[in-house]
């Protein structure tokens, strides 16, 4: 009974021991300890947006209406059978001209 005693100790001993054991430390890892913090890092500026240059706003915002009024007369041609060899990239361009106003606008 005593040398049952002895040997649970003597395993509860070392179990104790086995887990006070500190793990290696990997390479780098005191080195990142060293680095400052998120609440060290002072806050990013953030960009002011840039204002709108007034002049070219106006010039695309005249091609965009000259492209527009010209729809309609091509897709009266485009009814009777006919297709404006230049309909599509001029839809494009419209596209993209009041994608670009309204982000410029939006800002």
């Amino acid at each position: 009974m005593r040398t049952l005693l002895f040997s649970l100790c003597g395993a509860a001993f070392c179990a104790c021991l086995a887990a006070g054991q500190r793990t290696p430390v990997p390479p780098g890892v005191r080195e990142a300890d060293k680095l400052p913090q998120p609440a060290d890092i002072p806050p990013q500026i953030k960009p002011m947006h840039s204002v709108a240059d007034p002049a070219q706003l106006q010039r695309e915002a005249a091609e965009l209406s000259r492209l527009a009024q010209s729809i309609p007369s091509q897709i009266d041609q485009v009814v009777k059978g006919g297709l404006p060899k230049d309909l599509g990239e001029q839809l494009k361009r419209i596209e993209k001209l009041s994608r670009q106003l309204r982000k410029e606008v939006s800002h």
